[in-house]
This record gives C-alpha cells, sequence and structure tokens, in this order.
C-alpha cells in the first residue's frame, strides 16, 4: 500500500517540480516585456494575456503536489491539539462532504470549458489579438484529475491513520531551513551561540 501511496505522491511531486519552472519563464517574459516597452518602446499586445496563463496554470498544477505535502492552508488553532485519530476523522468526513464534489465538478466543468474553446478556437478578448485560450482551459481538467487522484491517496492515509493511531510517513521534499538540524550539522549547540553573543557583546563594550 505504501509503494502506491509514494508512487502517486512522487507523480505529484515531479508535476510540481516541472510546472515550477513556468516561475523562471513568467519572471523572464515580464523582464523582457518591461524593457520592450520602456526602453524599445515596443509593447507587445499579448503579454498580459500569456502572463495570466502562465501563473495560472503554475498554480493550479502545483495543487497536487502542495496536498502531497500536506501543505495547503486549513485552522490549525485547534486542529494541531488533536490526537491524530480525530484529525484523521475530520479530514475524512471533509474529504467526502467537500473535497471530492468540488474537485469532481471542476473536472467535468474544465472539460466542458476546454471541449468548447477547442471546438470554436477560442481567443483572449482582454486585449486585441489575444493569444488562444484552448490549451489554458485545457489545463484545468487535467489539473483536476491529478489533484483528484492526490485526494484519493489522502483518504487511503486517513483510514490508515484510523487504524493504526498514527499518520502514515510521506516522502520527504525541498523544505524551509530547520534551524535544529543545521545546528545539528554544524556541531553548533545553544550555548555556543550564548557565549559567542556574550564575547561579542564583551568585546564591544571593550572598544568603547
Amino acid at each position: 500500500m505504501n509503494k502506491l501511496l509514494f508512487f502517486v505522491d512522487r507523480v505529484s511531486t515531479w508535476i510540481g517540480h516541472a510546472f515550477a519552472w513556468l516561475i523562471l519563464a513568467l519572471t523572464l517574459q515580464i523582464t523582457w516585456e518591461v524593457f520592450s516597452r520602456y526602453v524599445l518602446n515596443a509593447p507587445n499586445q499579448w503579454a498580459f494575456d500569456l502572463m495570466i496563463m502562465m501563473y495560472g496554470t503554475v498554480f493550479m498544477m502545483a495543487g497536487a503536489y502542495t496536498l502531497a505535502k500536506n501543505g495547503h492552508v486549513r485552522g490549525d488553532v485547534l486542529y494541531g491539539f488533536f490526537p491524530p485519530r480525530l484529525q484523521a476523522g475530520l479530514d475524512l468526513a471533509l474529504y467526502f462532504l467537500f473535497f471530492i464534489p468540488g474537485v469532481v465538478a471542476l473536472v467535468w466543468a474544465g472539460y466542458t470549458y476546454a471541449q468548447e474553446s477547442w471546438a470554436i478556437n477560442e481567443t483572449s478578448n482582454i486585449t486585441a489579438n489575444g493569444p488562444p485560450l484552448y490549451p489554458f482551459k485545457t489545463v484545468i481538467p487535467i489539473a483536476g484529475i491529478f489533484l483528484l487522484a492526490q485526494g484519493l491517496v489522502e483518504i487511503v492515509r486517513c483510514v490508515i491513520c484510523l487504524r493504526n493511531g498514527a499518520w502514515p510517513k510521506r516522502e520527504e521534499d525541498v523544505e524551509e531551513v530547520d534551524v535544529d538540524k543545521l545546528k545539528q550539522m554544524v556541531n553548533v549547540t545553544d550555548q555556543d551561540i550564548a557565549r559567542s553573543d556574550e564575547y561579542i557583546v564583551a568585546n564591544n563594550r571593550g572598544q568603547k
């Protein structure tokens, strides 16, 4: 079971990492547009539409990745104090009440929007000569499918937690700097830092 869970996690992670490169492309595109507009005096009419599409694609395709890393926003004020089984029970209820119906509706509506957009070769009407919209609208159902698959994995995790009383492990990924781990890596303790601070303060006083 863990192999299956980790496989879906890896797919979601790979997709998240792959589409994260759009942030770099978006940054370069905005930089070039600013240069073209204010230095070359040659703005591109499609630039604003492309920015929206690229950012929207990153936002949607990161959904499954964020869920795989348990990174979506939740009200942790009370949730964090609950025992794992109660957390799993609440999560399971919310998945069935809101997540599954919402994501299924997203996939269905997204498929309809994409199908209609391809049928009429839809283009953006925000600016003149806007770029085609059908590739962007196709992202909606695709992102929804990956999000739904990851949601099913999370439901299985809730069931496992209800049985075992502990949350199953997740695959590790890039995280923010953990100060405690960093201290362990460089063999520095809080006492060492305190002594260093005292030495610096004493030195400053001596120089004055």
